[in-house]
């Protein structure tokens, strides 16, 4: 509460008081008649040192006030009202409440003990304050809430969910003052939590107009877009109340929200950790980091995030199913498999739940348990085509096509944009040698998604089969320009134009085949070499490691990953120029080759 507003507040109370203090103090049970003098000289200085804004000297006169005249009650009335403009609700309830023992029609008393009651959160006792402030005060001798006390009245109505009646206050108080900022902006606020988003997003905007420099309207206005699914919007409104109110967490956390849903993620991720950095402790920005990682590709650097999240929110079943989920993308389902059951003991209706866990199973190669979390999913969700295109995988896996084929074609139809039913779909038939059908399906695929090169590998050779060369060759061009390290493309494409005639480009593509399939055996090797040289380095064996990451690299001195595995272990052996020499290696491959992958 400002100074100002607590002035205003105090003024009727100390005036009161300052008409007969000496009446008012002589009519104690006990104070001397040094006493009543001396309290009526600290009650004066505390009033003055209150009026010139000097808080720490009207704290000290108007608690030796009460300790001189315990019994008074617009001393203690004025006590608390200093402790409460200092920050203390706390400290100053017990004054408040002795002043309202010792004189229940002091309203000034009691608006501040409502006032106070709301900033320590304690709603149910400031609703009471309130609505006995109400009762107490006839209409003769009623002074209009200051806005300040309307808003913490408003607040603790809605925080015990008494809405109606919040709106109506702030209301009435618009109709005395339809120009107050945050006025209309806790209307809005209170509009949107009943989900009146029309009317809620009305009063916001004629907030940032009424005071465009306030940062909450902003702040409100910004979750209404991003609970509408607005992101875009969102992130604009949050930036500004970001801007406005810097190194507030819950704007921060909310600006990080809205970057990810507008698939900002870098943004997201870099807003999120200046979330950690003003509260560290704070688990709901640990955790939405978390998710912005994942969310990024990053599910290592997510995982010890979830961790932490998972131990202080341990009946969260969205948190132990991001944490499952994480370690399922870091390739460690096992781990993952008792915390999605231990989340399905906290919500069994979930069709997403029982999806991850079947994926989890599938990576464990368990497909019967896997089929049977899809088949429990579809059970909740029957029309969910991601479920349908699941448990056909699963029976593709277990080789049997007759099962998998009408799960493929009934993801296929629930949902027609999906790009893998129509792929997997057409590489089954394609097995089955059921060549028009996998054509029309593979054709499918690459409109949904042109960059699918093995799609389009596929469907070339499939071209070939229902005799379409000039099609074939088209597909298989495109292949190769988007795989440009896989050999397979070249070889069909060689083989058609053999058939066609043309010897010459038939055995270059050859050539260029050989050569490739060279790099991927060569590839091979360093990454068989690669996987060992970690493991050695993660039990602590340095010179083994170190021998075998030498090999990879010897293996194939362009692939980056070696270089750079092998300045870690360097540098773990002390070893730090050499590293420094590997890990520039590893940047210069990166820069010259960054699809520098596995073929």
């Amino acid at each position: 509460m400002s100074r100002h507003s607590t002035s205003s507040l105090l003024l009727a109370t100390l005036l009161a008081a300052t008409l007969a203090p000496a009446a008012a103090i002589a009519a104690a049970q006990t104070p001397s008649p040094e006493q009543l003098k001396a309290a009526d000289a600290a009650f004066h200085a505390g009033y003055a040192a209150f009026q010139s804004n000097d808080l720490a000297t009207a704290h000290t006169q108007f608690a030796r006030t009460v300790q001189l005249a315990p019994n008074i009650a617009a001393a203690h009335s004025a006590y608390g009202a200093v402790l409460l403009a200092e920050g203390t609700p706390a400290a100053a309830v017990p004054e408040l409440e002795t002043a309202q023992r010792l004189d229940p029609n002091d309203t000034q008393a009691l608006l501040n003990l409502g006032l106070a009651y709301a900033q320590l959160h304690s709603y149910p006792q400031a609703v009471a304050a309130f609505q006995r402030l109400n009762q107490n005060t006839n209409a003769a001798q009623a002074t209009p809430l200051t806005t300040e006390a309307v808003l913490a009245y408003a607040t603790a109505l809605a925080q015990t969910n008494q809405l109606p009646l919040a709106q109506q206050q702030l209301e009435l108080a618009l109709r005395t003052d339809p120009t107050s900022a945050p006025l209309h902006d806790a209307l809005g606020a209170l509009l949107a939590q009943q989900q009146l988003y029309p009317d809620a997003i009305a009063q916001l905007q004629q907030a940032i107009t009424l005071d465009p420099a306030l940062a909450q309207p902003h702040y409100h206005l910004g979750s209404v877009y991003l609970n509408q699914n607005y992101p875009a919007e969102a992130v604009e409104e949050l930036s500004r109340a970001n801007t406005l109110a810097p190194h507030s967490l819950d704007y921060t956390l909310q600006l990080g929200r809205a970057l990810s849903a507008n698939s900002q993620d870098q943004a997201a991720i870099a807003t999120l950790r200046e979330a950690t950095s003003i509260d560290p402790s704070s688990i709901p920005a640990k955790y939405q980091l978390a998710l912005a990682l994942q969310a990024s590709g990053d599910p290592t650097a997510a995982l010890p995030l979830f961790r932490s999240v998972v131990a202080a929110w341990p009946q969260s079943d969205a948190a132990l199913t991001n944490l499952a989920l994480a370690l399922v993308q870091t390739g460690d389902a096992k781990t993952a498999i008792p915390l999605y059951l231990h989340a399905l003991q906290l919500n069994p209706t979930s069709a997403t739940l029982r999806q991850d866990l079947g994926v989890a199973y599938l990576q464990q190669s368990d497909l019967d348990h896997a089929i049977e979390q899809f088949h429990a999913g579809l059970s909740l969700e029957p029309e969910n085509p991601q479920l349908h295109y699941d448990v056909g995988l699963a029976f593709k896996l277990k080789d049997d096509l007759n099962a998998a084929i009408p799960e493929f074609e009934q993801a296929a139809k629930l949902d027609p944009t999906l790009p893998d039913p129509p792929y997997t779909l057409g590489v089954l038939l394609m097995q089955l040698a059921r060549f028009p059908e996998s054509r029309d399906q593979l054709e499918r695929a690459v409109a949904l998604r042109p960059t699918n090169g093995d799609a389009w590998s596929v469907l070339g050779n499939v071209y070939k089969q229902t005799d379409q060369p000039q099609q074939a060759i088209a597909a298989l061009r495109q292949a190769i320009a988007l795989l440009p390290n896989q050999p397979s493309p070249h070889i069909t494409l060689a083989a058609i134009l053999a058939q066609q005639g043309d010897r010459t480009a038939a055995t270059a593509e050859r050539k260029i085949a050989a050569d490739l399939s060279r790099v991927a055996i060569s590839r091979q090797r360093a990454n068989f070499a690669l996987d060992s040289g970690k493991l050695l380095l993660s039990r602590g064996q340095l010179p083994e490691a170190i021998a075998q990451l030498r090999a990879a690299i010897a293996a194939d001195p362009n692939y980056p990953e070696p270089h750079r595995a092998l300045a870690d272990a360097l540098t773990r052996q002390g070893q730090a120029a050499e590293a420094a020499l590997e890990r520039h290696k590893a940047e210069q491959l990166d820069a010259t080759n960054p699809k520098s992958t596995t073929p």
